[in-house]
């Protein structure tokens, strides 16, 4: 299908936008009333469905993580081999003697305070909510009973008492 510049620019403007009306203004479309830009847009995501889904999926594959790449960041910010960076403050001191007006010797002390980013291992906390989403991933917490009834020796004289007429099978 051969797309007009219009039906190009209508096709990333409803992507950006959501709304074919506005997208149908924004393409360039010349109408005289709102109405009109909704016939437009309405005709063209029918006509240019099957096109916008296409490039919303290529889009959806490049920007959106999938379920592996998830599970991989997880595991690795678990073990803490997912490294951060902080920044830490370095005091350094230098002193020097220096002669003063009298010629005395006289300790000058410098202190400066100098910014280095650090790298180091994710925190603690994150390891452990990592571990703990990867748990419910993997419904680790969760207590699996097998309960068997073969008798409803109670249930049945609940029944009778109440009168379970019009219960019975």
């Amino acid at each position: 299908m051969i797309l007009t510049e219009k039906q190009k620019r209508f096709i990333d403007y409803y992507i950006e936008i959501g709304n074919a009306t506005e997208a149908a203004k924004k393409a360039g479309y010349n109408a005289k009333s709102d109405r009109a830009y909704q016939n437009i847009g309405s005709e063209n995501l029918s006509k240019l469905g099957d096109l916008i889904n296409e490039k919303l999926s290529e889009i959806a594959s490049d920007r959106i993580a999938v379920a592996t790449e998830i599970m991989e960041y997880l595991t690795a910010v678990m073990r803490r081999e997912h490294k951060e960076n902080i920044v830490v403050t370095i005091k350094e001191e230098q002193s020097k003697y220096v002669p003063d007006e009298n010629g005395t010797m006289r300790k000058q002390t410098v202190k400066t305070e100098v910014p280095k980013t650090v790298e180091i291992p994710a925190r603690l906390v994150d390891a452990n909510k990592a571990a703990e989403l990867l748990g419910k991933r993997y419904r680790l917490f969760t207590d699996n009973f097998d309960v068997n009834i073969e008798s409803t020796q109670k249930f049945d004289d609940i029944i009778s008492q109440i009168g379970g007429e019009g219960l019975d099978e």
